[in-house]
């Protein structure tokens, strides 16, 4: 019982990590339960010097995390893909087995290099946890959904996200998880720790102060917007006699309708290809928005099979004669791509997949009313680094994020409200603007701080009325990214293992014998 205790604490404690991103009970992020959960873990490991056994602690942290946090890709694959429940399971399970193995080796090796007493292994543990959370992000295609930065959108590390971003939030709070078992193990602490944890706080009070008094350039006056929510049952959305019909009927009814100066659907509002829609659907919504005062971005596949198919959206506004289009980047594994091998895993499932082409980084804005919208589909607002790329030069850097949506895959589940934070993470790293259109929810309008000005409740079909101001300038975030992308973390995750293992290394030579 004595050997199996630790691996429940870390098991409670990675689902305590999960329900931090966003609460089960309310949906909110909870930053001290993020703290809480990860000192949790830090404790096991300051109490284990067995490499191994630190790292199966970090898995077991990271499965029920992981697991904890995207449980409802089982609601895809079975409700809807209609694959066999145990099947469905596992794969949810297999998929955060896998990705728990960074965090694994990020604790294994964290014991391995750090050094008892050392004012400095909170570093080390924050670097190690940085490079797992990069990995997990970036490697094969990457999958960063629920990072534990996400919790801390609200509370007091959220005015590091201009400066840090995302993933710069996750390594302070892991130093600062680390080092608050640290200072209350009961141990004598050296000055050195108390100047560590000095300078943390100092930092945080500095960007506090520099947030509260430079609040984000406003672009120009306020924009009327519409925002579409279907609401259209996932299991018709694509059939023939029932969900297409009245998709294409009711957001056209909205579009004729819609009376601010922008409207925009969800992904795939339309939810066929050009070739398929009833004669002059396009040209009647291009025409009714060439020829008036206002614009819309409308969500649709496109292409043939000679071509090739994107997930896409198109774009309408006064006097253009040919559409605005914007070609979806970062595709979705077994949703818009098939990995190599998994055919059969696919062929198991009944959604509409398919291998779709990729659209280019850093694609251009759609401008209208002196605003330069940037679209981004489904979780491409969960690769900030990906959208920095627009912002390499101030002059045509996006003033408007709108994402476009449909999770209806997930039923109504904490996906929505975890979504959300990603979002709001994003408006608060660039100082832009969020408009979010989506089939379910969350149907909402994000200031440039990341607050929710307007919203649309969830699973109702309706449409939102809000304003929406655009922003100028560049954050910090914004400019070091787009130009030297993550490398700098990167940078960081690789110096600080090697100099400790250079530092024990050291010391092993000066405690040598003479002459050995």
């Amino acid at each position: 019982m004595r050997r199996l205790a630790p691996f429940a604490v870390s098991l409670a404690a990675g689902l305590a990590q999960a329900a931090a991103i966003a609460a089960p009970w309310n949906g909110q992020p909870q930053w001290w339960l993020q703290l809480a959960s990860l000192a949790l873990l830090a404790a096991l490991l300051q109490r284990e010097r067995a490499p191994l056994s630190a790292a199966a602690l970090g898995w077991v942290f990271a499965l029920a995390w992981l697991a904890g946090t995207f449980w409802w890709l089982f609601i895809s694959m079975h409700v809807y893909g209609g694959l066999p429940a145990p099947l469905a399971v596992a794969a949810v399970g297999l998929l955060a087995a896998a990705l728990g193995l960074y965090y694994a080796l990020a604790c294994g090796a964290c014991t391995r290099l750090s050094r008892p007493g050392s004012a400095w292994n909170s570093l080390l543990f924050a670097a190690l946890w940085l490079a797992a959370e990069l990995a997990r992000g970036t490697i094969f295609t990457g999958f960063p959904w629920g990072a534990g930065g996400y919790a801390h959108v609200d509370g007091p590390l959220a005015p590091l996200a201009p400066w840090v971003g995302v993933y710069g939030i996750g390594f302070v709070s892991a130093a600062l998880a680390w080092e608050l078992v640290a200072l209350t193990s009961g141990k004598t602490v050296a000055g050195p720790r108390w100047a560590a944890v000095g300078a943390a706080l100092g930092l945080l009070a500095a960007c506090n102060v520099a947030t509260l008094r430079s609040d984000p350039p406003p672009g120009g006056p306020p924009l009327t917007v519409q925002l579409l929510q279907g609401n259209i049952p996932q299991d018709e959305k694509f059939g023939e006699r029932t969900g297409v019909p009245f998709a294409l009927g009711w957001h056209r009814e909205q579009l004729a309708a819609a009376t601010a100066a922008l409207v925009v659907a969800p992904e795939t509002a339309i939810p066929v290809l050009p070739r398929q829609l009833p004669d002059g659907y396009l040209d009647d919504i291009s025409t009714r928005f060439r020829t008036g005062q206002q614009a819309a971005l409308v969500g649709i596949p496109l292409g043939s099979m000679d071509q090739g198919y994107t997930n896409s959206v198109l774009g309408f506004g006064p006097g253009m004669k040919v559409a605005y289009r914007y070609d979806k980047h970062h595709l979705v594994p077994f949703g818009e791509f098939i990995p190599p091998l998994f055919k059969w895993f696919t062929r198991m499932m009944n959604i509409p997949l398919g291998d779709f082409d990729r659209g280019g980084v850093g694609q251009r804005s759609f401008e209208f009313h002196g605003e330069r919208f940037a679209p981004n589909i489904c979780y491409e607002d969960l690769f900030g680094e990906e959208l920095a790329a627009r912002f390499a030069d101030e002059a045509t850097a996006p003033t408007v994020f709108v994402n476009v949506s449909n999770i209806g895959w997930f039923g109504n589940t904490v996906a929505i409200d975890q979504h959300l934070h990603a979002s709001r993470m994003r408006a608060l790293e660039f100082a832009r603007p969020m408009l979010r259109a989506t089939n379910t929810g969350a149907t909402v309008v994000i200031d440039r701080a990341g607050r929710v000005t307007h919203s649309l409740q969830r699973h109702t079909r309706g449409v939102l009325s809000g304003e929406v101001q655009g922003g100028r300038g560049l954050t910090p975030f914004a400019w070091w990214v787009s130009r030297l992308g993550l490398w700098p973390f990167w940078l960081l995750v690789a110096l600080v293992p090697v100099a400790f293992a250079w530092h024990a290394r050291r010391s092993a030579h000066a405690h040598e014998p003479a002459g050995t």
